[in-house]
């Protein structure tokens, strides 16, 4: 199993180095971001896209833990990190807009996020049991119980797929916004692009490794199907 572990991050490596890479530059994007001042808070840029859509139904709320921003589809309601919130910044508007984008995503019916929505059990359940049944089958050489992880792991592969159009139109549809409705002014808006993309690429990453995970369990397979 050893032998097997090592393989494994030998071969989703590149994803690994990609997410290390993401994570640096979100926290030096948000961190210049922190020091540039905002015409308002994050709840209130958010609160002011919601508006302008015609959302005044979809509530915001303060929630704990740092970056823990979202929004929930099924009490429709944003949730924003404390420092979000709260701080007249161009990260915690850039950030509270984004998370505004998937509220308008949701209003207006965005297939992606509908889609996505739907894989949410599947891929939860995917995850845990999935990855616990293709270890056990590559402990035991049992085939069928690597196939039946092999299958509920690609609801995961699916669900991260997915979730790429829905992260990168909720950071346009906020870039956008956050311009038109004068929340940022345009010569500003180089920070905010900067912490949404470096946010978008974590997400690029995590799909990539879980292709890659996907990939080696299917390869190995494959390989040994004598």
């Amino acid at each position: 199993m050893p032998i097997m572990d090592f393989r494994l991050l030998l071969f989703i490596a590149p994803a690994m180095i990609l997410a290390f890479l993401a994570q640096l530059w979100v926290k030096s994007a948000y961190s210049r971001g922190r020091q540039i001042p905002a015409r308002m808070s994050g709840y209130a840029a958010a609160r002011r896209m919601l508006d302008a859509a015609g959302l005044h139904q979809v509530g915001i709320e303060e929630t704990p833990g740092h970056l823990s921003d979202h929004y929930d589809p099924r009490d429709k309601v944003l949730r924003l990190s404390s420092e979000v919130y709260h701080n007249n910044t161009l990260s915690s508007v850039g950030i509270a807009a984004h998370e505004a984008g998937h509220a308008l995503q949701d209003a207006r019916g965005y297939l992606p996020l509908v889609v996505r929505n739907l894989a949410v059990p599947a891929a939860s359940f995917g995850s845990g049991l999935g990855m616990m049944l293709l270890v056990l089958g590559v402990i035991f050489s049992i085939k069928p119980i690597m196939f039946l992880g092999i299958l509920l792991f690609s609801a995961v592969v699916f669900f991260q797929v997915v979730n790429l159009p829905v992260e990168f139109n909720a950071s346009s549809r906020a870039k956008a916004q956050l311009v038109s409705l004068g929340i940022v002014e345009p010569q500003e808006m180089s920070y905010v692009r900067s912490v949404l993309n470096a946010a978008a690429l974590t997400y690029v990453a995590a799909t990539l490794q879980a292709i890659l995970t996907l990939l080696y369990y299917v390869l190995h397979f494959s390989n040994n199907r004598e």
